[in-house]
C-alpha cells in the first residue's frame, strides 16, 4: 500500500434529485435512488476501481473483488483478435460475476476449494448447464493462475483450487445440455422461401464445405485461390489462429457454383452482404408495385435518406443466426404471443405484466429449442457426410481439427450405413 493515506470518496445524497452520488477525481457519479441496494452496489464497484487506481493492491489485503477487476483489465488486452475483443472477455466477465457475488470481500490469498465449490453451486442454482459451469470454473482458476504469475497471491492458492474436479455427467444436479446434432434436410429446405439470397447461399456453402459460421461470413474474393479444379479459401481470421495453425477450406464444383454469382470486382469486399440483400428486396418489391409510378412515392423515396440503422458490409454471427431463427418461426408457426412478448399486455398491472412477459419468454425459449436450428449445426451435417464418404481422417482435415477426438464430436457415425453393412455380414 502507498504510505500516504488517501481519504476514500464518500457515499452521499444529491438533494435536488434524490439520487446517491460519489465524487471521484473531481467528477460526480450518480448511482441511482439514494439508499437503494443498486446504488450501494454501484458505489462499491466504483470504490473498488478507485482503490486499484490509487495503488491499493497490497497482496495481503487484496480482495477477490479487486483481483477480478485487475484480471478483467488484463483480459480485455489479452483476448483480442484483429484489434477487437473476443467473446472470451464476455464469458470471463459472466463467470466472475458469480465469484464476486459469493466471495467478493474475501481476501484473494484466503480463497480456497470450499469457496470455489460454493461459487459453482450458485451457477447450478442459476440453471447454467454442466459444461458451461465447468468452463466458468476453469476461467476462475485461470484468473488465480494469472495472479500467481503477477505475485499477487501465493502459489499454494492455485494448487488448492486445482484439486476441485469438474462436474461429471450424471453425477451432479446441473442441467445437461443435449449434444449438437445435424439438422434434417427437410428443416433446411423449409426456410428457403423465407431467407434472403445471401443467407441461403451461406447455408448451402456451409453444408458443402463444413465451414464455421464465422468463416463463411468473412469470405472475400481476395481470400480465394480459384486456379485449380478445387478452389482453396484461406480465411483472413479463424478460430485457432492464435495457436499458430493455418486453415485452408476446399470448395468443390457445387460450392463454386453457389459462390460464383457473389464474386465482386472489389476483391476486398465481403461476398455475402446485408446491403446486397436489402437492395434485392427493395428491387423485388418495386417490381411487384401495382400503383403507377406517377402516383404516391417513387421507388426509394418512401424512406429516410440517412436512416439510423444502415445495413452492414457483412453479416455477423448473430444476424446470420437470427435470420435463420426468424425463418424457422414463420415456417413452423410460432404463436404470435411468443414472437411478440408484449402484445396484449397493456391492460395488466405492472407486476402482472412482468410475470406474464417472463412466462412467455420461457415458453418462447422452449418452442425455439424444439423447432429452430442454428448455423453451427450445418457443420455437423457436413462432418457426418464427409466422414461417411472419405473417413474420419478426411473429415478432420476438412473441418480443420488438430485431433481426431474433436472431429468425432462433429462427424457422427452413420448408423444407417452400419445397419446396411451388418445386414449383409452380420
Amino acid at each position: 500500500m502507498s504510505g500516504k493515506m488517501i481519504r476514500q470518496p464518500a457515499y452521499s445524497l444529491h438533494k435536488a434529485s434524490g439520487q446517491a452520488r460519489v465524487r471521484i477525481n473531481r467528477r460526480d457519479h450518480y448511482l441511482g435512488l439514494h439508499g437503494s441496494p443498486e446504488s450501494y452496489e454501484r458505489y462499491q464497484d466504483l470504490i473498488a476501481e478507485w482503490r486499484i487506481r490509487n495503488g491499493d493492491t497490497d497482496r495481503y489485503t487484496l480482495t477477490v473483488d479487486d483481483l477480478a477487476l485487475l484480471y478483467l483489465d488484463y483480459a480485455k488486452l489479452h483476448y483480442r483478435k484483429n484489434g477487437r475483443e473476443t467473446s472470451e472477455v464476455h464469458c470471463t466477465r459472466s463467470a466472475l460475476r458469480f465469484l464476486v457475488a459469493a466471495a467478493g470481500q474475501t481476501r484473494a490469498r484466503s480463497f480456497g476449494p470450499k469457496l470455489l465449490k460454493e461459487v459453482r453451486e450458485r451457477m447450478v442454482s442459476a440453471k447454467l448447464c454442466r459444461t458451461t459451469i465447468n468452463s466458468n470454473v476453469g476461467r476462475i482458476r485461470r484468473m488465480f493462475k494469472w495472479a500467481v504469475a503477477e505475485e499477487l497471491i501465493p502459489p499454494t492458492v492455485l494448487t488448492a483450487l486445482q484439486a476441485v474436479q469438474g462436474l461429471q455427467a450424471g453425477r451432479s444436479t446441473a442441467i445437461e445440455r443435449p449434444p449438437v446434432r445435424p439438422v434434417s434436410q427437410a428443416a433446411i429446405d423449409a426456410i428457403h422461401p423465407f431467407v434472403s439470397r445471401p443467407v441461403w447461399a451461406m447455408v448451402q456453402v456451409q453444408l458443402l464445405t463444413g465451414m464455421r459460421p464465422g468463416e463463411v461470413l468473412s469470405m472475400r474474393a481476395c481470400d480465394l485461390n480459384t486456379g485449380g479444379r478445387v478452389w482453396e479459401y484461406v480465411p483472413q481470421s479463424h478460430k485457432t489462429q492464435h495457436h499458430g495453425r493455418g486453415r485452408t477450406i476446399f470448395l468443390g464444383p457445387r460450392a463454386q457454383e453457389i459462390v460464383r454469382p457473389f464474386l465482386k470486382a472489389d476483391l476486398q469486399a465481403y461476398l455475402f452482404s446485408p446491403r446486397d440483400a436489402v437492395r434485392e428486396f427493395n428491387a423485388e418489391r418495386s417490381s411487384r408495385r401495382v400503383t403507377p409510378l406517377q402516383y404516391g412515392n417513387h421507388p426509394g423515396t418512401h424512406r429516410k435518406r440517412s436512416p439510423q440503422r444502415q445495413p452492414g458490409k457483412r453479416y455477423d454471427r448473430d444476424a446470420y443466426r437470427v435470420a435463420i431463427q426468424r425463418a424457422c418461426e414463420r415456417v413452423f408457426g410460432m404463436p404470435d404471443e411468443l414472437r411478440h412478448l408484449g402484445r396484449g399486455l397493456r391492460n395488466l398491472l405492472e407486476q402482472d405484466r412482468q410475470a406474464e412477459r417472463e412466462r412467455r419468454r420461457r415458453l418462447a425459449a422452449q418452442w425455439r429449442a424444439q423447432y429452430c436450428w442454428h448455423p453451427h449445426q450445418l457443420r455437423h451435417n457436413a462432418g457426418t457426410i464427409i466422414r461417411r464418404e472419405g473417413g474420419l481422417e478426411t473429415a478432420r482435415v476438412v473441418l480443420g481439427h488438430s485431433e481426431l477426438k474433436t472431429t468425432e464430436i462433429y462427424a457422427e457415425f452413420d448408423e444407417a450405413r452400419a445397419r446396411e453393412i451388418m445386414g449383409r455380414v452380420g
